[in-house]
């Protein structure tokens, strides 16, 4: 229900200002607004407010200004001046424009939003790097703080959480760049610069494989042991909550995530390996015998030993003043809207997966895993979608808003308007494009949601 309930708010959000957007233009430029409709189809309520007939629809996948236009529909020669086909370029494309820079200019207000509520996220504490990875090779380590990114100038911009070190490398992987950061210890001391080499890391898709291949996964945990089983492998090798592992087959344990990996690596030939385990139990040193129980994922036998491997990671609360809140929200905008183009842009040349796109369902599963976690995330998640949807709407597609800015490019170039013709071509042709687009994104909810992506 939390889930049906925040993609519900999400879509009426996003469409009512995107919407208003159109509408508030149109009504300063002196156009006439015969109905503000949010959704599609049948209508289910509606109220008229002047000579604007406001409406709610059955289909809620989107939502539309209607205009007063000789082009639709035969106008009162008094109304003729209120026409959108009548008012100068200028205004036309202003009113085209408006929807959405609506939803650009909410993001800003929602991500500066997040800033002064402040958000709980990990601290940039890297777990152990992924083995041959670019933060391998860079000389990162279980432990380590990363508290800035560094320009070529030797200029530095500050990292608070996880979160961000995460935009940085994935905006850098995009780029095929690479990637200088100022390091310390875990205590803030012994600070040193390193560079990731990102240049050949692939970044085809944006997920979680796109993180281990740099080499940056989960946040550091200390290597100690949460419940257990009860009759599980850990139980019965005597493990007990609280342990705090410190070596396994003569191995040093960094943190939580080398542990993890040992006990998954502990098998062969579809067999459990028995290891060897120092532990730290209060003020003594135990040596104990640990043969995981067998698993399959993905198709491969792994160990598992029926217990919480690892601790909470630390987290900090990432806040901003009134001032400094805004202004990177609108820098966060600024920079989500250009990931968004670069990844659409690799896409369509072939240097990114199709995977990356997006549709209703996984939007529905974001939405409520947000609303679960609280309020600010919720607004950031609701600022990344409106950025989203914005970036979309400016495409240059037929049917989209982009594509009827590039109308009126071509009217400001030639000093004539597109011809009906050619205009019925290219809404076919958008209106297919739009199909396969979104067609293609069902296919990747569904490919997501049983497990094939």
């Amino acid at each position: 229900m939390t889930t049906v309930l925040a993609f519900l708010l999400t879509l009426a959000v996003l469409i009512v200002v995107h919407e208003y957007g159109h509408y508030r233009v149109a009504v300063a430029c002196g156009v006439k607004v015969l109905r503000f409709s949010v959704g599609f189809g049948r209508v289910i309520w509606r109220r008229q407010r002047g000579e604007t007939e406001f409406v709610i629809s059955a289909l809620p996948l989107g939502g539309y200004v209607k205009m007063l236009d000789e082009r639709e529909d035969d106008v009162d020669p008094a109304d003729r001046d209120r026409a959108f086909n009548r008012r100068p370029l200028w205004q036309r494309s202003a009113i085209v424009a408006a929807g959405p820079a609506a939803n650009l200019l909410l993001a800003v207000l929602l991500y500066a939003a997040t800033n002064w509520v402040g958000i709980e996220e990990p601290k940039a504490l890297l777990g152990s790097p992924t083995a041959g990875s670019a933060a391998e090779r860079a000389g990162l380590a279980a432990g380590d703080w990363v508290r800035a990114t560094v320009d070529e100038s030797g200029e530095e911009t500050p990292l608070q959480s996880m979160t961000e070190l995460r935009w940085q490398l994935t905006d850098a992987a995009l780029r095929g760049e690479g990637l200088r950061l100022r390091v310390t210890d875990g205590d803030g001391r012994g600070g040193r610069t390193v560079r990731l080499a990102l240049e050949g890391v692939g970044a085809r898709d944006v997920d979680a494989d796109l993180m281990r291949r740099i080499g940056i996964g989960a946040p550091f945990s200390e290597p100690v042991l949460g419940k257990l089983v009860d009759g599980g492998p850990a139980h019965q090798a005597g493990l007990r909550e609280g342990d705090r592992v410190l070596t396994v087959d003569g191995v040093r344990i960094a943190d939580a995530g080398s542990l993890r990996q040992a006990i998954r690596g502990a098998v062969r030939d579809g067999a459990a390996l028995t290891m060897d385990w120092q532990v730290q139990r209060g003020g003594e040193r135990l040596d104990l015998d640990v043969t995981p129980a067998l698993s399959v994922d993905r198709g491969q036998s792994v160990g598992r030993i029926e217990a919480y491997v690892g601790q909470p990671p630390a987290m900090v609360t990432v806040r901003h003043g009134p001032i400094d809140g805004l202004v990177r929200g609108a820098r966060h905008t600024w920079d989500v809207a250009a990931l968004s183009l670069r990844m659409l842009g690799k896409m369509l040349v072939g240097e990114a997966s199709l995977k990356n796109l997006s549709g209703p369902l996984t939007i529905a599963d974001y939405a409520g895993q947000s609303a679960q976690l609280g309020l600010a995330y919720y607004l950031g998640f609701l600022a990344l979608v409106s950025v989203s949807l914005g970036v979309l709407n400016l495409l240059p597609l037929p049917m989209l808003d982009g594509g009827h800015l590039m109308y009126h490019l071509f009217e400001a170039v030639t000093g004539r308007p597109v011809s009906e013709v050619w205009l019925d071509r290219l809404q076919r042709g958008g209106l297919a494009i739009m199909l396969m687009m979104m067609s293609l994104a069902l296919y990747n909810d569904v490919a997501r949601l049983l497990g094939l992506h």
